[in-house]
């Protein structure tokens, strides 16, 4: 395990159940979307990642900041990709994109072409014995191309994919 940041099941149902109680629809991504579709953590993960409505980043950022939570400036942050820490270990990664008349989610500026389509956002997964919503695992799949694999996207795709009996993509080395 590394020596940063570490995001138990348990605080990370703790924070989904948070934003729920607050009335903020979020979907599980990352790490912990393909750990919720397994039904078990199978690796560790230094935060939460959340897809929502851009409509909903204003009371994020407030239920956030009320549990100690502030802004982590990276160097891709941007309003609709942020990553928020509270300073003790926890931290989230936000995804946020509006809906268009299609029912996808666009995720950035439309001209970008990044989306988080309409049948991404139909996984249901299992975080500390709580059923969350979360990308599906086709998508988790998709959304790992065009890039360098690190050890843990492997770890990630070949998971799901034996689980969820989806071709193997090829890595991108």
């Amino acid at each position: 395990m590394s020596d940063g940041p570490h995001m138990s099941a348990q605080d990370a149902r703790r924070l989904y159940d948070l934003l729920e109680r607050a009335g903020i629809d979020v979907w599980i991504d990352g790490g912990w979307a393909v750990d919720a579709l397994l039904g078990e953590p199978t690796r560790p993960h230094a935060d939460l990642d959340v897809a929502l409505e851009t409509r909903w980043v204003e009371r994020l950022r407030e239920v956030l900041a009320e549990r100690g939570f502030r802004e982590s400036p990276r160097d891709d942050s941007s309003a609709w990709n942020f990553v928020l820490d509270d300073g003790a270990g926890l931290q989230v990664d936000a995804h946020a994109f509006t809906f268009d008349e299609h029912g996808d989610g666009v995720y950035g500026p439309p001209e970008n072409g990044d989306y988080y389509r309409a049948d991404a956002l139909t996984g249901v997964g299992v975080i500390d014995g709580r059923r969350v919503r979360c990308i599906s695992a086709a998508w988790l799949v998709r959304f790992h191309s065009g890039y360098r694999w690190t050890e843990k996207d492997v770890h990630d795709v070949t998971a799901l994919c034996e689980r969820f009996g989806i071709e193997l993509p090829e890595a991108s080395c």
